[in-house]
């Protein structure tokens, strides 16, 4: 919790590295969490999903992990028609006609415009701008219309060992695993990372001078598709394996928990306005209740 600044609060959203961002509501509970606006780049990035990550960071962070969600998505942007000429070109088009933000259906009529044509009613326009976003040239609002990236100043040297320390300062103690199912990297990407003056807590890194933490009372609602899971291959120091089928309910769907000391201990909804608590241990309402200053009775 203190790695992912749920104690207290982030400087900028460059303290936690990103943030998922497929769900513009959900991104502002986990942004509220941890003390920010909703500020930022949104775009493809991490396994090919949406994140919202800081406009100096969008660049050198896709130069790392783009390449391998563009490679991981070949296949599927074959079955919707899209060869790798006519996403050659639709990146020099986009260049064109992305002058002004245009929603996803202003943006194939633009492209049809200039001789690239795209199947308007399939998966093809989703996976077109998907893979022009992790190529770097687009960038998704969070009003879902879309325009240029702010053009690249040069190549940066940052690659895969910096995106490790960073990802261990937002998620640390973590694994290599861990970071390789957050990164959507493959492990062979990972086998030159530079592990020297790290500490192994035995549960994972963490950067020097990381002290450990002890219990506090720290309590947070996350949302569904907050970080706090979703950083980690192996998410049993956070979440105990019986209660996991309650939170990871499939399709990449977490159901909204509750967070004390570290350790997720329950969900929680809202209900006419009003706070429902599930706990996994019957009796521990009032207890999180008056952690979270909510009415007790």
């Amino acid at each position: 919790m203190r790695a992912q600044r749920l104690v207290s609060p982030a400087r900028g959203l460059r303290d936690v590295v990103a943030l998922q961002a497929q769900d513009v509501r959900a991104l502002g509970v986990a942004a509220g969490n941890r003390g920010l606006g909703v500020e930022g780049v949104r775009t493809w990035a991490f396994r090919g999903t949406l994140h919202l990550l800081h406009a100096a960071d969008v660049r050198w962070v896709l130069g790392v992990v783009g390449p391998r969600s563009v490679a991981a998505g070949a296949r599927r942007r074959a079955r919707s028609g899209l060869d790798d000429e006519l996403c050659r070109r639709a990146l020099g088009a986009l260049r064109e006609v992305l002058q002004e933000p245009r929603d996803r259906a202003g943006v194939v009529r633009a492209l049809a415009e200039v001789g690239v044509v795209v199947d308007p009613g399939g998966q093809a326009p989703a996976h077109l701008l998907a893979f022009a976003c992790l190529s770097g040239v687009v960038q998704r609002g969070l009003d879902d219309r879309y325009w240029l990236l702010a053009p690249d100043d040069g190549e940066d040297p940052r690659g895969v060992t910096e995106l490790f320390h960073r990802y261990l300062g937002a998620y640390g103690p973590a694994t290599v695993e861990d970071f390789v199912t957050w990164s959507g990297l493959r492990a062979a990407d990972c086998r030159g990372l530079d592990l020297d003056g790290l500490r192994d807590t035995g549960f994972g890194f963490v950067l020097p001078g990381t002290e450990p933490a002890e219990p506090v009372g720290a309590v947070a609602l996350l949302g569904h598709s907050d970080t706090y899971l979703l950083g980690y291959r192996d998410r049993s120091l956070a979440l105990d394996p019986a209660y996991a089928p309650r939170i990871q309910t499939g399709g990449g769907f977490l159901t909204p928990h509750v967070v004390l000391d570290g350790r997720v201990v329950g969900t929680w909804k809202r209900s006419g306005g009003e706070l429902v608590l599930a706990p996994f241990e019957p009796g521990r309402g009032r207890e999180l209740r008056r952690l979270l200053g909510e009415d007790t009775r």
